[in-house]
């Protein structure tokens, strides 16, 4: 019963956001156990509180970025933009052009970034987050971040991360650098 209502529900959020959830629902009919203990990540991933959406969703696409080149980023965007994250501000991070983002999309892009990549400036990044929001904003950036990045390793592992696209914000392709051809 309970994975009748997860396979509806995974199918009606592959529709919302036109995303292929098959690697979900094989995990689901071939090891429920681990499907129902794998989703429940997606509630720590959705966790803000602390932090402005700007500086989560910034996080989060970069986190997304650092393991895909396509549908796992246009499923961050997407739920950027339905959170209310401006374009702009979404091809801002997109692209790293730092003089298009507002402050708080600075903040957690470059503590995201400085993160994904081991960076030596990771320390100042985590120092300027827990001065604006605290120990609680840094917990939520950490796991907007590294959370996100599961998502498509899983999927990768399972043989369904094969697909590259651009990146669709609006009405608009943006071609991230170095990754969606």
């Amino acid at each position: 019963m309970r994975a009748f209502f997860a396979r509806k529900a995974l199918k009606a959020f592959g529709v919302h956001y036109s995303y292929d959830v098959s690697y979900m629902l094989q995990m689901l009919r071939v090891s429920p156990v681990a499907f129902f203990r794998f989703a429940a990540l997606t509630k720590v991933a959705q966790h803000r509180g602390a932090v402005p959406r700007e500086a989560f969703y910034a996080a989060k696409i970069v986190g997304a970025l650092a393991e895909d080149c396509g549908p796992s980023v246009q499923l961050a965007v997407d739920m950027a933009q339905e959170a209310g994250m401006s374009d702009r501000c979404i091809q801002a991070v997109l692209t790293r052009d730092l003089s298009a983002m507002d402050v708080d999309t600075v903040i957690g892009f470059r503590f995201a970034d400085a993160l994904v990549k081991r960076a030596p400036e990771e320390d100042d990044a985590r120092a300027v987050v827990r001065q604006q929001w605290g120990d609680a904003g840094l917990v939520e950036l950490t796991l907007a971040t590294q959370i996100g990045r599961i998502f498509p390793m899983v999927k990768t592992g399972l043989g369904f991360g094969k697909a590259c696209r651009k990146v669709r914000v609006g009405r608009h392709s943006v071609v991230v650098p170095g990754r969606a051809a």
